[in-house]
């Protein structure tokens, strides 16, 4: 699933010839843990940035890493600069910060978000989906957008 802050009403986009309807839902705050760079849509490596991360991720961080909350991965992406660059995150929802020197540790903050439901190849439907959701008339607040993943990420 893909979150989007907005403050504007659901709507509707095509994705690949289908209807991709999101809702309007409120969150509380989720403190995420993990592993994070800087890069920009614009940037020729941003596909090796993110997919490095999540390389990280599965090679034994998200297994061992403390106080999660669950077992869903979740990719955020926030710290937006003007210069279009922002912060990718690869990580967990945790229950309080790790206290592990090696993650760096952000928080989603609770609010009204579109949730996009997206289902199949993960890194074709994913890339696809953030292309639409991107086009969607919605309001962005910029404090960040995530992904969260409901397979188990052990």
């Amino acid at each position: 699933m893909s979150y989007y802050p907005c403050d504007t009403v659901p709507v509707k986009i095509t994705l690949m010839g289908e209807k991709m309807n999101y809702e309007i839902v409120t969150l509380e705050k989720k403190i995420v843990a993990g592993v994070s760079a800087r890069t920009s849509n614009n940037s020729p490596d941003m596909y090796s940035t993110i997919g490095g991360l999540w390389q990280k991720l599965y090679r034994g961080i998200a297994q061992s890493m403390k106080n999660r909350a669950n077992k869903k991965a979740i990719g955020l992406y926030c710290d937006y600069n003007e210069d279009g660059t922002y912060t990718v995150l690869t990580g967990c929802e945790v229950t309080a910060d790790p206290q592990d020197g090696n993650l760096d540790v952000k928080t989603i903050p609770a609010g009204r978000y579109a949730k996009f439901t997206v289902k199949g190849d993960v890194a074709k439907a994913v890339g696809d989906s953030w292309s639409e959701i991107w086009n969607t008339p919605l309001e962005r607040t910029f404090t960040g957008d995530f992904e969260e993943y409901q397979e188990d990420c052990d």
